[in-house]
Order: C-alpha cells, then sequence, then structure tokens
C-alpha cells in the first residue's frame, strides 16, 4: 500500500520512545483495516486520504499512549543509529540517540505527535490541525513546547 512506510513510521516514533515498539505492526494493521472498513464512506471534502489515514494512524497511537504501562529501556533506536565509522563514534551516536529517545519519551502524547508529524513526516501546520483535530495555533504552541522540551533534555 502507499501509505504503508508513512503510517509505520509515524507509529514508530510516537510508541519506540515509550517502549511500545512492539505494537507498532499491530497498530498499522489496525489502522489500514479501519482505512479498508471506512474507506466506502470516505468523503474527500476537504481532506486528502493521506491526511485522512496519518489521522487514524495518529489517533491509535496516542491512544495507546495514553494507556498506562509500566516503561521500557529499550535501546533499539539507539543501537539502529550506529555507523560502521569508528567505535568513538558509535558510542557518541549510541549515547546522542538515547538522550533524544529518552527526552521524546518524557513529552506529553499530544506533544510527540505533533512533533512526529511536524518533524519527520513533513506536514505543514493545517494538516496537522486537521490530523490533531485543534486548531493551527494549538499546533505551533504544542511543537514550540515539544521543541523546547526536547532542548531542555539534552
Amino acid at each position: 500500500m502507499a501509505y504503508q512506510t508513512r503510517v509505520f513510521s509515524l507509529l514508530w516514533r510516537l510508541l519506540a520512545p515509550a517502549g511500545r515498539e512492539g505494537l507498532v505492526e499491530d497498530l498499522a494493521q489496525e489502522t489500514f483495516l479501519r482505512v479498508f472498513r471506512a474507506l466506502p464512506g470516505f468523503q474527500a471534502e476537504g481532506a486528502r486520504l493521506s491526511t485522512w489515514i496519518l489521522t487514524i494512524a495518529t489517533r491509535l497511537g496516542i491512544d495507546e499512549l495514553r494507556r498506562t504501562r509500566p516503561g521500557h529501556d529499550d535501546l533499539a533506536v539507539a543501537q539502529q543509529v550506529a555507523s560502521n565509522a569508528s567505535p568513538e563514534r558509535d558510542a557518541v551516536a549510541r549515547s546522542e540517540a538515547r538522550r533524544v529517545q529518552e527526552a521524546m519519551g518524557q513529552l506529553t502524547a499530544d506533544q510527540r505527535a505533533v512533533l512526529v508529524l511536524s518533524v519527520y513526516l513533513e506536514l505543514p501546520h493545517d494538516e496537522i490541525a486537521q490530523v490533531l483535530a485543534c486548531e493551527p495555533g494549538t499546533v505551533k504552541s504544542r511543537l514550540s513546547r515539544a521543541r523546547q522540551a526536547l532542548r531542555d533534555a539534552t
């Protein structure tokens, strides 16, 4: 499916910092099941198909993040960042990735969602507002707070 990579990327970036990367495939599958079931009723008035699909995935991810679960110290992302350069550079890259992952894990679900949609998926503010069902001004303030929290934590 044309949107598979974007949905997986979105869900991974939402869930991995919270130690829930094992749920990415399940939530991606649930996203596409919901899309498949609701597609006959989809009306493109004011919304693109990609925005609608990302909305479903984002809401599933945020719902999962809002469920209380014990935290995990999974550094899979940090290990993937390591390059083939030198052991010193690998250690620095892993350390930086760990700090960013831990900082992302401290963000609220809404802050993490707006950051992922903006930075990683490069959606414009008005589209993010549609996905999150909020005003563009809310998107801007959440994004600003999320970026500040990351700067403070790293």
